[in-house]
């Protein structure tokens, strides 16, 4: 039998929160709806739990979205060490602790001639990201990050 990679699950995300926020979601929406319609503090008082309640789902849903982009970075820092071994013939580990993950992704633009030679630079040099770009000259734009 093949090994099965499980899903992964935050618990306090998947198994507390968003359920109780899906509950207390549906009961102030529900509430609300019986008193929609009276100029009554109880009905303003129902609309705005239902309107923090709903903000506080769309937030909680919103985490996956940082979920993706942190695997996004790793992708993108496994692709600069490809690149970088395929073209410099050298393992990318020992100027990848010494750079940050923003010149990691700014060295993703510079095409495969320079980038072996700007990687060492920038560890070298200690470059920001602004002054990498300043030294590409061939442009690797990607247009599939989000």
């Amino acid at each position: 039998m093949a090994a099965k990679n499980p899903a992964r699950y935050y618990p306090l995300h998947h198994y507390i929160l968003l359920p109780l926020t899906l509950l207390m979601v549906g009961y102030t929406i529900r509430r609300y709806v019986g008193v929609a319609g009276d100029d009554s503090e109880i009905a303003r008082l129902w609309f705005s739990l239902a309107a923090v309640t709903l903000l506080f789902f769309v937030t909680l849903v919103m985490l996956r979205q940082h979920y993706a982009l942190l695997l996004q970075d790793r992708v993108a820092r496994l692709e600069v060490r490809q690149r970088y071994f395929e073209v410099s013939g050298q393992r990318f580990a020992p100027l990848e602790k010494e750079l940050s993950l923003k010149q990691i992704l700014t060295l993703r633009l510079a095409g495969d001639q320079e980038l072996p030679a700007l990687a060492l630079a920038t560890a070298r040099e200690k470059l920001a990201p602004k002054a990498i770009l300043a030294r590409i000259t061939d442009f690797q734009f990607d247009t599939m990050r989000v």
